[in-house]
């Protein structure tokens, strides 16, 4: 009796992380493909053509959201600081990332930009190519992102030139 009670307890405990109740409201969600209209985005807070695709949310307790976005020749975010960290994973293109005081860096298909909280930066796509991103960050309640000066043509052309100095074209 035993022995049938402690195979009893195995199999469930195998089992159990693989069965889900019949009205489990909890499940994944999957928002298809073109189901979310496009947005252009304002030009508060951007320079030149950008739009986003598939913009999401999570539901509480996550606090992640993001959306897919295409800069198009020369477009590109104002300086900027997220309260919580950005991830962009560069998915078609070519682009270019600064970091507020330092160099920038030309980003491509398969990069991944890791900015940390509080850290001022922007990004957008080269001046000849357009650049697509998964842009994804974390809210809080009263932080937001913190949108600052745009960046002028002028900078963006010498950051430009640097970032893509010896990149084939």
């Amino acid at each position: 009796m035993k022995t049938l009670i402690v195979l009893c307890f195995l199999v469930v405990a195998i089992l159990a992380p693989h069965i889900s109740p019949a009205d489990d409201s909890s499940g994944q969600t999957v928002i298809r493909a073109g189901s979310v209209p496009s947005k252009s985005v304002g030009a508060e807070h951007f320079t030149g053509r950008v739009r986003t695709d598939q913009g999401f949310k999570a539901s509480a307790p996550a606090r992640h959201y993001g959306a897919t976005v295409t800069f198009e020749p020369g477009s590109r975010t104002a300086w900027h600081t997220h309260p919580l960290g950005q991830t962009l994973i560069v998915t078609s293109g070519r682009g270019i990332t600064q970091e507020w005081g330092k160099e920038p860096t030309v980003i491509l298909p398969g990069d991944v930009v890791m900015c940390p909280p509080g850290v001022k930066h922007w990004h957008g796509a080269a001046p000849d190519t357009a650049m697509t991103h998964l842009a994804i960050s974390e809210s809080a309640p009263g932080m937001a992102t913190q949108w600052a000066d745009k960046v002028s043509d002028e900078e963006y052309a010498k950051a430009a030139e640097k970032a893509l100095k010896g990149v084939a074209r």
